[in-house]
């Protein structure tokens, strides 16, 4: 992931621990079922995190490499899957410059990865990378910010508070909408305690774009793929709206 997820990445699981991951992927399974042509062994996971879709696609017996530009995430998700008897294989890559040499029966970038691709050169490289190591007709699925509802709802500044492993973190969010660049700069401020010692105190800017459902099939079409839902995320087959924030795009690789 560009340029991001520095120290917010040894927080991540703690602050994400609310995440719903086999949930997830049940959705992702249910999507293979209905749309994938071929049988799904294989699964490419383009930023990959901490490994938590990877790890649980594993689990239930799918072959998973997962790339991820932040070498922390990486080397937690190696060790997540080493204490968990996993063999899934993890590499730190940029998914602009991604490489692999081999194909996938599927590929998925989840929790909102493709947000991070602001510019659109980046966006149309990294698509067209990630179908490059598709088979044909192999699926696509991401998820990723409706910018019908952001222009809508419009971003407002929040607080997570969370507890974990004797810790205590207080996580506040400042966000800055650019409507003309479809972005928004994420200002973290991220506050770690354990007892009554502060342990750490940084923040740290993540800036994301969101995406309008024309914009999605036209990034798509030209980098090879055919647009086969947009959903609300995690509900397959029901209509994307403005009062939806995070949607689902399912696609398939042209032969």
């Amino acid at each position: 992931m560009p340029e991001v997820f520095d120290r917010y990445a040894h927080y991540y699981d703690l602050i994400f621990s609310d995440k719903d991951y086999e949930k997830e992927c049940d959705f992702l399974e249910q999507v293979f079922r209905k749309y994938s042509s071929r049988p799904v062994r294989t699964v490419f996971e383009g930023g990959c995190g901490t490994g938590g879709h990877a790890l649980c696609l594993a689990r239930r017996g799918y072959e998973v490499l997962g790339v991820d530009a932040s070498e922390v995430m990486i080397s937690k998700a190696v060790e997540k899957g080493m204490k968990g008897g996993l063999e899934v294989s993890f590499q730190v890559g940029d998914l602009r410059e991604l490489r692999l040499g081999r194909r996938f029966d599927a590929a998925i970038s989840m929790f909102a990865v493709m947000d991070y691709f602001v510019s659109n050169h980046d966006l149309a490289t990294v698509l067209r990378n990630i179908r490059n190591v598709l088979e044909r007709s192999a699926l696509f699925v991401f998820d990723a910010w409706n910018g019908l509802a952001v222009m809508r709802i419009l971003p407002e500044a929040r607080v997570k508070v969370v507890e974990g492993g004797g810790k205590r973190l207080i996580r506040t969010v400042v966000p800055e909408l650019d409507p003309l660049h479809h972005v928004c700069r994420s200002n973290y401020h991220v506050l770690v305690t354990q007892g009554s010692a502060l342990v750490d105190d940084f923040e740290e800017t993540h800036v994301v774009r969101y995406f309008f459902p024309q914009e999605i099939a036209h990034y798509l079409d030209d980098a090879g793929f055919e647009l086969l839902e947009l959903c609300p995320f995690m509900r397959l087959g029901e209509k994307l709206d403005e009062k939806e924030w995070n949607f689902a795009a399912i696609a398939r690789a042209r032969e």
